[in-house]
């Protein structure tokens, strides 16, 4: 097909990449840990972790798991941890035995824990004790047969481990009691591993290496199945569309969104890894004294995040203060970013916000602005090298240049399919086809721009909430007669959840079901609006018009 974008990128980025460069996730590993072997790998909390060590502790938890715990090449493995040393450790021992790694947000509910590892099928956990109580309440309902936990502070050193995870217990009380019988922690599993034989499994490049899971395009969480290849391939477009902005060797990626999300994994772990530059985890960044603090004291040269964390940043009062004298690229990805905030950041840190587009279905990275953009645009950007995009009507019909459709992406970053949904692959793939369900249009560079959503999928802070979800759980409240969720703009979140309600007993109040709300949904699928009606509007057929409702919370907004 014809790619009018190729005329717009930068000086040197191919038009094209070779997604079978590496056989699979575990040669780029190697290799990076062998090039970069005494080089910082990791920072967190004052304490690093070099490539070399990266390696040793990431193979001697492959051969805990491959050889103590017996599990076989394909069997699932959940990793349920913010932004630790942990994770890195955990993440590539899991690649590394040969196993499928299912990320897990670790605020999730009990109900949608269960969903999730049931789902999957794991056979282990991986996970920070601060969840333990989460855990307990599902485990035994779902396959897995191992648990392995770490305290927050396990990988620092011995006075500060101790300190950091007496405070996190007892003076944060963080950590609710939990029992979880014959769990083993994971300063004990890397001992023993250190002693065990590993084996290196013989990966192919259309192994499922993540089962990365999301609401797709509708309903409940899916597991994308996203190969081996697919990672390198976004990983490897990624560096050819922004390494040219970056040395080898030579950087400092600061990493605030949480490494189980699936943009901060393509882009600040593997492409990072792969520069073997230094990697700065931000475990809370909520906390924006204690993220500002960690600014500080560092010369980093790389930030990706989304709209809202940039805004609070460039809100705080010290953070014009900091040094940006080495920074040089901001991506910002996730949800849409907003002119105002990009403007500020470049006036404060002299360094453009450049926007991001993708989805978890394609690993995840679809286009971008160029590294050398100095400008806010709007637009969504430039399809990554080896990455096709469309625009095609309701009709099936692939539309020109400025006209309004539906995008759809076909690259060797597009997942496998979703996970034991051969159904709902058939809804998202239309051959080799991603139906991203987002409405837009291509300008005369060959830039794209989203004007809408096809579906109604609700973004709040650059995470997915989907309707039939929320709405699932209102309507297990015994007065709720009939419930519909959308979507409604926010300054700071982008979008919140909003609910309109029909009430079956009139003494229902808006605090009780926000109440029930967060016992079964994460805080940000929470409602934060809820509106009582007499009736919903409805189709012909009897469907609520969800729609109608979020036109007319946005007119009053």
């Amino acid at each position: 097909m014809d790619k009018p974008w190729l005329n717009s990128y930068a000086e040197n980025v191919p038009a094209e990449i070779d997604p079978d460069q590496y056989d699979n996730l575990l040669e780029l590993f190697e290799q990076s840990c062998r090039d970069y072997a005494d080089q910082v790998a990791f920072i967190n909390m004052g304490a690093v972790l070099t490539f070399r060590r990266l390696e040793e502790q990431s193979r001697a938890f492959a051969a805990y798991l491959q050889d103590e715990l017996k599990l076989q090449p394909g069997e699932r493995v959940a990793l349920m941890m913010p932004n630790l040393l942990q994770y890195p450790i955990a993440l590539f021992g899991i690649l590394r035995a040969g196993l499928v790694a299912v990320n897990v947000n670790p605020l999730y509910t009990p109900r949608e824990l269960k969903h999730q590892l049931q789902d999957a099928g794991a056979s282990a956990i991986i996970a920070v004790t601060n969840f333990g109580s989460s855990l307990q309440k599902v485990v035994n309902e779902t396959p897995v047969k191992h648990v392995i936990l770490t305290k927050i502070g396990d990988h620092l050193w011995a006075p500060k481990r101790t300190l950091v995870n007496f405070v996190v217990k007892y003076v944060k009380k963080m950590v609710p009691k939990y029992h979880l019988p014959g769990a083993v922690s994971m300063r004990r599993a890397l001992s023993k591993g250190k002693y065990l034989q590993y084996v290196k499994p013989r990966l192919k490049g259309e192994d499922i290496a993540f089962l990365q899971y999301t609401g797709g395009t509708t309903g409940v969480a899916k597991g994308a199945m996203l190969t081996h290849r697919s990672l390198v391939a976004n990983m490897l477009q990624c560096e050819a569309f922004y390494g040219r902005a970056l040395t080898p060797g030579a950087e400092m990626i600061v990493t605030p969104l949480p490494l189980y999300h699936v943009f901060a994994n393509t882009v600040n772990l593997l492409l990072f890894l792969r520069l073997g530059a230094q990697n700065l985890l931000i475990t809370n960044p909520r906390d924006l004294n204690g993220f500002i603090g960690e600014l500080k004291k560092y010369p980093f040269t790389a930030l990706t995040g989304v709209n809202t964390l940039f805004n609070a940043m460039i809100n705080h009062p010290e953070f014009a203060q900091l040094d940006f004298s080495q920074f040089k690229l901001t991506v910002g990805g996730g949800m849409a970013v907003q002119r105002a905030v990009a403007e500020k950041w470049k006036a404060i840190t002299g360094v453009p916000l450049v926007e991001g587009y993708g989805l978890t279905e394609a690993s995840p990275v679809v286009a971008g602005g160029r590294h050398d953009q100095q400008e806010y645009t709007g637009a969504i950007g430039l399809p990554l090298p080896s990455t096709e995009v469309r625009v095609v009507s309701e009709e099936g019909e692939v539309l020109p240049q400025g006209e309004i459709g539906e995008l759809q992406v076909r690259g060797p970053q597009v997942m496998k399919g979703y996970w034991q949904r051969p159904e709902e692959t058939a809804k998202t793939m239309d051959s080799d086809w991603l139906l991203t369900g987002d409405i837009g249009y291509m300008d005369e560079l060959g830039q794209f721009f989203i004007v809408d959503r096809k579906k109604d999928m609700i973004l709040v802070s650059g995470f997915n909430v989907f309707p039939n979800e929320v709405e699932d759980v209102v309507a297990l409240h015994n007065k709720v007669l009939e419930v519909a969720a959308v979507g409604v703009p926010h300054e700071v979140s982008g979008e919140l959840v909003k609910i309109f309600v029909v009430r079956k007993e009139a003494g229902l109040t808006e605090k009780e079901l926000i109440s029930h709300c967060r016992k079964h949904l994460t805080g940000y699928k929470v409602p934060k609006l809820v509106e009582f009606r007499d009736e919903l509007p409805k189709s012909t057929v009897g469907k609520i018009l969800r729609r109608e409702l979020r036109d007319e919370s946005k007119e009053s907004a």
